[in-house]
């Protein structure tokens, strides 16, 4: 075997004589995926990010090939344009065949009627990771898998990581954390800029950050995207004149931002120090992570679905006069400003 399911370290193969499988565990069978013989590689999205391998690799036929770390792959992909557009590609196009056929180490147990497994869809879906899906309703063996884990119907939603460990309706943290997702970032490790947020804008610095060879972070609590990436269609957008979806874009804009070398950490921002050098990001996790610049990409969370005229990001937190940007610094206009926003706050105190 070259690595399992949950392996931390994954490898790179060039294979040169040979044959290597691929092949899906589940229940104690075996399910082959892909064969590579010479002039084939290996690898998906997963040799981008460092996160653990989700299949077995083996040999099927002895032989020879050429391996390459993380790093070493990584070096190729930004020096050899050409091969890197090949290896990028390959590595898209099967991590969206594994998504299709839900061949993965994942295992949701739920109902179409719980909002606890909807979420989990989601948080899987828009994390790219290939799952499973078993609905208690419909599947006429459920009961007895169930019941081979230890699990009562009343507990679900349930997901099985890697057919071992059983999470009984877990948060999203919980199922990052059973997949490794923060397995291999260095959460003390200085850094050159972390970006707090993966929406648009905060990818479009991962991108931009790690391309000019800065060592990047970003911390994210939900899924690369942001609000965007929920969007069913994006038709004005920059270079696709047909349109593309929110999760196409942020799934591209991702795998863009690995290839040169940004790490993804799964972990909600809770404090930030500025006040000497080095600048320190503390994680809800208790992780303290220095960094020489911070870029916050946050976004913003509003009780309404637009903030009232004059209100702050933070909801009934109304700026007038002076202290707001863009003021015309004219008296008559602060006046105004003034009264206009004690209006909009008797909206808010009645909400």
């Amino acid at each position: 075997m070259l690595y399992e399911p949950g392996d931390a370290v994954v490898p790179f193969f060039v294979v040169v004589a040979g044959e290597l499988e691929v092949v899906r565990l589940w229940a104690g069978t075996e399910t082959l995926i892909a064969t590579y013989g010479p002039g084939k590689f290996t690898g998906e999205v997963n040799s981008l990010s460092g996160r653990p391998a989700i299949l077995r690799l083996r040999v099927s036929q002895p032989g020879e090939a050429i391996e390459l770390d993380r790093q070493q792959m990584q070096a190729l992909l930004q020096t050899d344009a050409e091969l890197g557009e090949i290896l990028v590609r390959a590595f898209i196009l099967r991590r969206v065949e594994l998504v299709a056929a839900g061949m993965g180490d994942v295992v949701l147990v739920g109902s179409t009627h719980s909002t606890g497994t909807l979420r989990i869809k989601e948080f899987l879906m828009r994390n790219g990771h290939p799952y499973s899906y078993i609905d208690l309703e419909r599947d006429p063996d459920v009961q007895k898998l169930l019941e081979s884990f230890h699990v009562a119907s009343g507990e679900i939603p349930v997901v099985i990581c890697r057919g071992q460990l059983v999470l009984r309706n877990p948060t999203n943290q919980e199922i990052a954390d059973c997949l490794g997702f923060n397995q291999t970032v260095d959460q003390t490790q200085m850094r050159d800029v972390v970006v707090v947020g993966a929406g648009p804008a905060g990818l479009a610095a991962a991108v931009y950050g790690a391309s000019e060879g800065l060592d990047v972070l970003v911390l994210e609590t939900n899924a690369p995207g942001g609000q965007a990436g929920s969007s069913s269609r994006i038709e004005n957008y920059l270079g696709f004149p047909t349109g593309i979806t929110g999760q196409e874009l942020a799934d591209r804009a991702f795998t863009q931002a690995e290839k040169f070398g940004a790490q993804l950490l799964m972990a909600k921002g809770k404090r930030l120090w500025c006040d000497r050098k080095p600048n320190i990001v503390e994680v809800d996790n208790g992780a303290r992570i220095p960094a020489r610049a911070v870029v916050i990409a946050t976004g913003a969370a509003y009780r309404r679905p637009q903030p009232f005229l004059l209100e702050t990001g933070v909801p009934g937190v109304f700026a007038v006069g002076d202290v707001r940007g863009g003021s015309v610094k004219r008296v008559a206009s602060a006046v105004g400003e003034g009264s206009i926003a004690i209006s909009f706050v008797h909206q808010v105190l009645q909400e």
